[in-house]
């Protein structure tokens, strides 16, 4: 990787997968953060971010309060947790404090290798070579980086990162067609390999939260609940590394990604939002009220499945080179908690232990069906029984079969 330089403007694009189209410019000053879009952008009429970041000519600031002073557009692009993580060691390595980098230059660190189809210059290089990659490599640089580690053990797995966010590590891979071939996830794929993000543990997971993760994933299949496809790679310690296809492209096609906490400007740390809030923006961004009964079904899910880190960036929307947006297929399911204990999105204001009386409501309030509530409510309550069976197959410990299927059935 080049050295660390700090940038002061950053030009903002869409890509699509057929070339590059400006959008904007944004620019800091003085700590504050500048955007404005490019005149050819505005005429074309697609809302990147509707609300927030309206097509309007002129220059738009935001406060520094939330996401550092970046719009919620691009705050989404920025890694957060691991990521983050990962670029403040490196830029250390360069004699650089976390402190003196600015949220430009963490979007030129993304550059055009983020989730989503926002892209970024200026772009910081990397110069590690393509190619197969070994996940119980990875996982164990991870756990170097995790204990403190070397420069050459940073600039592979920032490489390999993107812009994915969340505490846990991530590496994004390419995966052959019989999931037997993994390379790096910036290598040319060939239509023999996949777009994957591969999870591995922190210090605070156990060995078996990949195949907690998976369960999850499976029961939310059954449940109704669209998911991309899901796999548990073997692993030499543990049951395995949970990975899923990436949603945001297909084939040579990408999509412009936009979580609720970046469209709505909500901190993700805190409660700050409802179930409510969420299918109102969905009816409101996609007009579509198939998307909205998609939420609902998910919000179910997450409550009863006691999946409580449901927070605002959780949560994401794709717009595809049309400006159609939809509801991006589920992810980062599993079980966990909240602040506190409670749920991180409330359901009809209700935070520390909402249920089925609640997703009731919250449905009639949407509009839903009757008998339809009752449907998802059944199919999902189907779906999680499976728990303990799922579980023991796919290598999760005893102690957190018991303790999650308590949970579960509360």
């Amino acid at each position: 990787m080049k050295d660390f330089r700090s940038v002061h403007m950053v030009k903002v694009g869409l890509d699509f997968g057929k070339g590059r189209i400006p959008v904007g410019r944004l620019a800091l000053r003085e700590r504050r953060i500048y955007f404005e879009y490019e005149p050819t952008f505005i005429v074309q009429n697609m809302e990147i971010s509707p609300g927030m970041l309206p097509l309007k000519a002129g220059v738009t600031t935001f406060g520094n309060s939330l996401f550092e002073g970046l719009p919620g557009v691009f705050n989404d692009s920025v890694p957060d947790g691991w990521g983050r993580l990962l670029f403040d060691r490196f830029v250390q390595t360069q004699g650089v404090l976390p402190s003196e980098v600015s949220p430009l230059d963490r979007l030129a660190s993304v550059g055009s290798h983020g989730l989503g189809a926002l892209v970024y210059e200026p772009e910081f290089d990397t110069a590690i070579g393509y190619g197969p990659v070994c996940l119980d490599g990875i996982a164990s640089q991870v756990q170097e980086v995790l204990q403190g580690s070397s420069e050459d053990v940073l600039q592979e797995l920032l490489a390999l990162n993107g812009s994915s966010a969340g505490a846990r590590p991530k590496a994004l891979i390419g995966v052959s067609e019989n999931r037997k071939h993994i390379i790096h996830g910036r290598s040319e794929h060939t239509e023999k390999f996949e777009p994957w993000l591969v999870k591995f543990p922190n210090s605070q997971d156990g060995p078996d939260a990949g195949s907690i993760e998976y369960v999850y994933a499976l029961m939310a299949k059954d449940a109704g609940i669209q998911m991309p496809d899901v796999h548990l790679f073997p692993a030499s310690e543990g049951p395995g590394y949970f990975a899923t296809r990436r949603f945001d492209c297909e084939k040579s096609n990408r999509f412009h990604m936009h979580t609720a906490c970046g469209l709505l400007h909500a901190d993700f740390r805190i409660p700050s939002l409802d179930y409510e809030n969420l299918l109102t923006l969905t009816f409101m961004l996609t007009r579509d009220f198939r998307e909205v009964v998609r939420m609902y079904r998910l919000a179910v899910f997450n409550v009863l499945a006691h999946n409580r880190d449901d927070h605002a960036k959780n949560f994401s929307f794709l717009m595809d080179a049309e400006g159609q947006w939809k509801l991006s297929p589920a992810y980062d399911l599993t079980f966990s908690s909240g602040p506190g204990g409670g749920q991180s999105t409330l359901v009809m204001g209700e935070g520390r232990n909402p249920g089925v009386n609640h997703l009731i409501r919250l449905g009639l309030e949407a509009k839903i069906d009757k008998l339809r509530i009752s449907e998802i409510l059944d199919q999902t309550q189907v779906a999680l029984a499976a728990w303990s069976n799922l579980a023991k197959r796919y290598g999760v410990s005893e102690a957190k079969i018991q303790l999650i299927a308590k949970r579960i059935n509360a």
